[in-house]
């Protein structure tokens, strides 16, 4: 006859019951740790590991269907102490110090009901990122009180990008050739945004006063050619820092393929290490000269004029109709002329920006619509044609001193595109 388990009830606690406890325990006192440190006596090393172990325990014991209210019951009480705990100070006897302890404290419990009932790494990262948030608290308040209107500004239209317009777009093909996807599109206008705000930011945590190697580094993540029409004029306005702006010309245009690298990884990650070998040979050349020039004029600095905001909406419209009519010129080139047609495109497109026909020839590689080659050499094409563009503008805005110096910097860059594109194996 089997044994009667009945009499025999499972354990109430067990060995991921005892982990859970552990866990809610050490992410307690490291946040009250952080909390011991401050000023607000609410809580601190004692309290909030306390709390912690209370959300745990609530938490595992609600498991119980007769006792599945615990948990609300057990928030309302802590919502309770925290209201006695400041009973003094609701009575206007301390001065107001925020709320900050508060809304950790309840957090905390939460936290340790979710080590129970949710997932223990999530619980790890959220407890981990509470402490930290609680810690670089001065850092965090002084970084906000340097944001200008302007900054600020940049910051909520890349949330309006990012997190507004970009989630209601529908995510399927529409349009002739059926190649244009709103959703992907205008998810690569928010990458190509990013990565200028992320140069924008650069630039205001190094200040202006950036150096010539920061200078183009920073103007290539933003805008290379916004670069080159900045330092143009400041070459013509400034005839000894002709020899510089023509270096941060140069680096900002080797920068450029930093942006490639990011966009191919983005687009297309599992054939980025057939990109890498022609696109990083170019890159590598174009370094070495970067160097080379570096240490000619490196006594000089250079003082970088404030970029503006890439957050902008309507360049990232035009961004977005320009990428658009790229794909779908691809896609009209390739069915009419082959690869000849894709070349075609790339050379027009690259005058005015390269980032468009990147993160299309190299979505179409990844979708395996265009061999690999196809699209690093459209790469290629495009980036020449740009060089082209920028040292033409640098001419023209700068005059013929600072144009003789692009052209001389460009010529091994350029000749080594040619040779890359005549020569390199399919």
């Amino acid at each position: 006859m089997a044994p009667d388990n009945s009499a025999h009830p499972p354990p109430i606690l067990d060995s991921e019951s005892i982990l859970a406890f552990a866990i809610a325990l050490g992410l307690g006192l490291l946040i009250g740790l952080q909390r011991e440190r401050t000023s607000d006596r609410l809580g601190g090393i004692r309290t909030f590991p306390l709390i912690a172990l209370f959300g745990a325990l609530t938490a595992h014991l609600s498991r119980a269907p007769e006792i599945s209210w615990l948990m609300v019951t057990g928030l309302i009480a802590m919502t309770v102490l925290i209201l006695l705990g400041n009973l003094e100070r609701l009575r206007g006897n301390d001065d107001y110090t925020g709320i900050t302890t508060e809304v950790s404290a309840l957090l905390v419990y939460l936290l340790g009901a979710f080590i129970v009932l949710g997932d223990k790494t999530v619980a790890v990262v959220v407890g981990g990122t509470i402490a930290v948030l609680l810690h670089f608290k001065p850092g965090m308040h002084a970084f906000a009180e340097k944001l200008s209107e302007k900054d600020l500004r940049s910051i909520m239209q890349f949330t309006v990008l990012s997190l507004i317009i970009l989630p209601v777009l529908p995510n399927r093909t529409f349009g002739p050739y059926d190649v244009l996807n709103p959703f992907s599109i205008w998810l690569l206008v928010v990458l190509i945004v990013g990565i200028g705000l992320g140069g924008y930011a650069a630039y205001k945590t190094v200040g202006a006063r950036a150096g010539t190697l920061l200078s183009g580094l920073i103007g290539g993540l933003i805008s290379s050619t916004a670069t080159t029409v900045t330092y143009a004029r400041l070459a013509r306005n400034q005839k000894k820092a002709v020899g510089l702006s023509a270096l941060v010309i140069l680096i900002a245009s080797t920068t450029m393929f930093l942006r490639i690298f990011v966009e191919i990884a983005v687009v297309a990650p599992r054939k980025l290490t057939a990109f890498l070998p022609p696109l990083g040979m170019l890159f590598a050349i174009s370094l070495v000269i970067c160097a080379l020039t570096y240490l000619r004029i490196r006594q000089r600095e250079d003082s970088m004029p404030e970029p503006g905001n890439p957050a902008e909406l309507k360049p990232a419209l035009i961004f977005g109709a320009l990428y658009a009519l790229v794909t779908l010129a691809i896609a009209a080139a390739k069915d009419y002329f082959g690869n000849q047609g894709i070349y075609v495109v790339a050379l027009i497109s690259g005058f005015t920006d390269v980032d468009a026909i990147t993160l299309s020839t190299a979505n179409l590689a990844a979708q395996g619509g265009m061999e690999v080659s196809t699209a690093w050499r459209s790469m290629v094409i495009a980036s020449l044609a740009n060089l082209a563009f920028k040292a033409g503008a640098a001419g023209v805005l700068g005059g013929l001193a600072l144009f003789r110096w692009v052209l001389l910097l460009f010529t091994v860059p350029f000749a080594a595109g040619l040779a890359v594109l005549c020569l390199w194996p399919e």
